[in-house]
């Protein structure tokens, strides 16, 4: 993977974007004081050295809850009988594509994954221990830990400032 040298002007277009990605190129530009080609330029260049991962809409659970149910979130810890990488890359292979895990995460110590799932209800935690634990024979141990409320989400990522 190649390195990107970052100056000011790219730590303070990514942290804008992380804040919100909506604006136009002539709003972000105003706000990170350089010209609207400057500013398509350097995002571009973010984008195509890899950064910039995607941009997306987060979504209001509470708001959406009106039409589509709140829904049921937990926290899975996941344990393997076996953890040869080999072993490791398959159930990481097997659950990252399922549409209810939003995270996962390969950790040490402890367990061998912890996975952040969002489904409809129990029924629907059910239907998923079925099809990604209980199914594989090298889970070892799942624990859950069910949410009752969602105190902070944050996914922006504190930028160090650079000198130039």
């Amino acid at each position: 993977m190649e390195s990107i040298l970052l100056d000011s002007i790219d730590i303070r277009l990514l942290d804008a974007l992380q804040t919100n990605s909506a604006r136009s190129n002539q709003a972000l530009a105003a706000l990170v004081h350089v010209s609207p080609a400057t500013c398509l330029r350097r995002v571009k260049r973010l984008v195509d050295s890899g950064l910039i991962e995607r941009q997306v809409a987060l979504l209001s659970p509470d708001r959406l809850a009106a039409s589509q149910g709140h829904g049921l979130t937990a926290i899975v810890e996941v344990s393997l009988e076996h953890q040869g990488a080999e072993r490791l890359d398959a159930f990481e292979a097997r659950v990252a594509p399922d549409a209810a895990v939003q995270q996962c995460w390969r950790v040490t110590p402890g367990p061998d994954f912890v996975l952040v799932i969002h489904v409809r209800d129990m029924p629907g935690y059910q239907a998923l221990v079925q099809r990604l634990f209980t199914s594989d024979a090298n889970v070892r141990n799942v624990k859950a830990f069910f949410s009752v409320k969602r105190a902070k989400f944050e996914p922006k990522l504190a930028l160090a400032p650079v000198n130039t």
